[in-house]
């Protein structure tokens, strides 16, 4: 069975859409939102990015330096296989609910991400969620899998 806790690692936001993002020590989710002040909050599906400390470890192992945030990543999570996580799962970090709704990204054209990097592992293994109950998220926080969604239909029910 897959592990069903976490740990945030790093929290980053930036002011700017395509561009790298700078770790906090502490951000506020709002509900339906995103997180608070970041570029990608709006109403949207895609509102928090996560990205695993064993996405960032690839990378970095091909001698590419990375950092919290390079990426365009929101929270970094150890511990997690995020990207087996289907779509529709509930997940509480730190004080907040979340629920998965997209694995991967298509992207149209190199970002300054990309150019700065080298590389994006956001389109083959970012995950995105949106805001279900705010709270404020803090490296060091827990990251628990609450509701995983139905394998058979990813109906957002552990059977259906």
């Amino acid at each position: 069975m897959a592990e069903r806790t976490g740990k945030v690692v790093a929290v980053c936001t930036s002011a700017e859409r395509g561009m790298q993002k700078s770790a906090v020590e502490r951000a506020e989710l709002i509900e339906r939102l995103g997180i608070k002040g970041d570029a990608h909050a709006g109403r949207g599906h895609r509102q928090v990015s996560l990205l695993s400390t064993d996405s960032i470890e690839q990378i970095r192992s091909r001698g590419i330096d990375t950092f919290p945030g390079i990426f365009g990543e929101n929270l970094v999570v150890d511990g997690l296989e995020l990207m087996s996580l289907p779509v529709k799962t509930v997940l509480s970090v730190g004080e907040a609910l979340i629920e998965i709704t997209q694995i991967g990204k298509e992207c149209h054209s190199r970002c300054a991400i990309y150019d700065q990097a080298g590389d994006c592992v956001m389109p083959r293994e970012g995950v995105f969620a949106k805001v279900l109950d705010g709270g404020f998220v803090s490296p060091g926080d827990s990251v628990e899998v609450l509701r995983p969604a139905c394998p058979d239909c990813a109906c957002g029910l552990e059977t259906c």
